[in-house]
């Protein structure tokens, strides 16, 4: 166990403003974590703190993250589209996502009934790394601005965040970020509104 990581499942990754609280929302769901990291560690991954949270990596290759949510924590596979998935337990993180796919966790009972099939899947995704293969993007339809790609493409946290808003959100988002005419403007916009896209909202919801 990296003793970085278990810094995240007693302050959270600092990304918003309930880092570090009682409010983070790390601290609701413990035992889930604790299950999955365990499960996932039994597999032979190496533990990483990269984007603020626990990743898992196989000789230096980014296998899949754990992470928390409001709403429920997750194992998100980086290329989990090139995964068989024979009980439908993988999950786009949002309308538009290519390559991740999650497994949602919010019972810990649940956990323990999945451990053998979790298992599973966490082989077949370290071999899918081996092999090289690679995930096929389609063009993006919406005109995403360069700074917010970038952002995206660096940083697979935020992409599983602004991916799982609504297309509605995503798209106000965009064309909130693609006004201004000078690059920095945008960036700036885009750092302002990172945490509100962290927590799953709109640019306009409170």
């Amino acid at each position: 166990m990296n003793p970085q990581v278990d810094l995240y499942f007693t302050e959270g990754c600092g990304r918003c403003p309930l880092g570090g609280t009682p409010d983070c929302k790390v601290h609701k769901w413990p035992d889930i974590l604790e299950q999955l990291r365990l499960i996932v560690l039994d597999c032979g991954l190496t533990e990483e703190i990269k984007w603020g949270v626990p990743c898992y990596t196989n000789e230096g290759n980014n296998i899949l993250l754990l992470s928390a949510f409001k709403d429920y924590c997750s194992l998100s596979f980086f290329k989990g589209a090139l995964l068989q998935d024979p009980i439908g337990i993988l999950e786009m993180p949002g309308p538009n996502s290519q390559a991740a796919r999650l497994i949602r966790f919010t019972d810990a009972q649940k956990v323990l009934e999945l451990e053998p099939i979790l298992k599973t899947y966490i082989a077949a995704a370290i071999e899918v790394e081996k092999s090289g293969l690679k995930v096929q993007f389609k063009k993006n339809p919406e005109p995403v601005p360069e700074e917010l790609q970038q952002k995206l493409d660096e940083d697979p946290v935020f992409r599983a965040a602004f991916e799982a808003l609504t297309p509605g959100r995503q798209r106000g988002y965009i064309l909130h970020f693609s006004a201004p005419k000078q690059s920095k403007t945008r960036e700036s916009r885009i750092e302002k509104c990172m945490p509100q896209i962290l927590s799953g909202k709109g640019l306009h919801d409170r």
